[in-house]
């Protein structure tokens, strides 16, 4: 009897700390969700010194890309991107001046960028995920491999060649140094760098979003050694769409407590304690005022009746609130070996496949058999079977996550 009531007051503390109600976290449910697939136009510039002289306008090319990725939460994902076109490149390096002509020579290499970007939802991480949300800001960073075919250098023989002004007025004849170098085409270069950006979008439904990005990249230069900068910088911006295929889909890791629910179960065990205690007292008098003679009392146990073990979004594992639910209703059935008892699996219908369902109300099932031969019922008690997802049985979704004694 008294550890029947330590039993019941661990339980009422234990469901009264549960009354606290948890914050919800979303998650990509199955591996085909959320992937998506971007096509971006815009332009792009070589942050070259010599371009930002010769005028920044003139050194604007086009920019096409192509995305394919996959968020795995509302905050976060990954994914890969194929970019380029081309670059231009004005400079005097490595000729010299005649004078007084400027002679700038103008450099135009096709390459292509291959980028792998980690990409973070700032609106989701600051404001919380919200489903249906119209605007929202991600931030991208990771590495990026450029594929050109660069310019290398090779010495030239003695020659005249001509120069025009830049205003094609005038035309000089210069003579090319031999000890000099001078630029030829070269096999094609694998340039490693890394970038990062900025993105805006708009989500026009849960499958099309219209999109604004910024890039940033940093990178030998796929000009080789007709640039005098060692390293340089590539800046794009493009607008585009993207679609999700299959829409957005995330589902709760776990639900808010129920307070309903709650209040119902302490109440139920409040009322057990209280004819335990009621019980225990009985006998306490029955024994101050029995005569010291010898009599056999038999006293009627109680049958269990039905018991239920809730647990968690996709999981089977038996929390400490439902062993102890288990703990009970072992006691009673040992008490009570003439009688079988039903282990019953359920699942939410709501979330997951049938497949998937039917699966995990069997591991339920079967972890709620395991624990009750555990504690030292007779196999032969038991029956174990999974019903699969099932529609609203206790009035919300999630409470169809349970396993069902009876």
């Amino acid at each position: 009897m008294k550890s029947k009531l330590v039993i019941l007051s661990l339980l009422l503390s234990g469901a009264t700390i549960a009354n606290a109600q948890t914050k919800e976290k979303y998650y990509s449910e199955s591996w085909k969700d959320n992937f998506f697939i971007s096509v971006g136009v815009g332009g792009q510039v070589v942050t070259n010194p010599s371009n930002f002289d010769y005028g920044f306008g003139e050194s604007i090319t086009p920019l096409v890309n192509v995305s394919l990725g996959k968020f795995f939460s509302p905050v976060w994902g990954i994914r890969g991107q194929v970019a380029g076109w081309s670059g231009k490149l004005h400079t005097q390096y490595p000729f010299e001046n005649v004078g007084k002509n400027e002679n700038w020579y103008n450099y135009k290499k096709k390459f292509v960028a291959l980028n792998a970007d980690a990409m973070l939802n700032l609106t989701n991480l600051f404001c919380g995920y919200k489903e249906g949300r119209k605007f929202e800001f991600m931030f991208f960073v990771g590495p990026t491999l450029n594929i050109s075919n660069s310019y290398s250098t090779w010495n030239l023989a003695t020659k005249t060649t001509e120069v025009t002004n830049a205003d094609g007025s005038l035309t000089y004849k210069q003579e090319l140094d031999p000890s000099k170098s001078y630029p030829k085409d070269d096999k094609v270069r694998l340039l490693v760098g890394a970038s990062l950006g900025l993105g805006a979008k708009y989500n026009i439904d849960q499958k099309w979003a219209i999109d604004l990005e910024a890039r940033g990249t940093v990178s030998p230069s796929v000009f080789g050694s007709v640039s005098d900068a060692k390293t340089e910088g590539i800046v794009g911006l493009t607008v585009g769409a993207t679609y999700t295929f299959g829409g957005k889909k995330f589902v709760a890791c776990g639900s808010k407590v129920d307070q309903n629910a709650i209040n119902n179960e302490i109440n139920k065990y409040r009322s057990e304690l209280a004819q335990a205690q009621a019980d225990l007292a009985n006998a306490k008098n029955a024994l101050a005022n029995a005569k010291p003679v010898t009599k056999e009392v038999v006293k009627e146990i109680e049958v269990a009746g039905p018991r239920a073990i809730f647990f968690k979004i996709g999981s089977a594992r038996i929390d400490d609130y439902g062993m102890v639910n288990i703990q009970l209703a072992a006691k009673i059935l040992k008490a009570n070996p003439d009688k079988k008892y039903k282990v019953a699996g359920y699942a939410d219908k709501a979330t997951g496949s049938a497949s998937w369902n039917q699966k995990l109300s069997e591991k339920r099932a079967q972890a709620v058999y395991d624990a009750l031969i555990k504690e030292g019922v007779d196999k032969d008690q038991l029956e174990l079977v999974g019903f699969g997802g099932t529609a609203n049985m206790f009035g919300k979704n999630y409470l169809n996550r349970v396993v069902i004694l009876e």
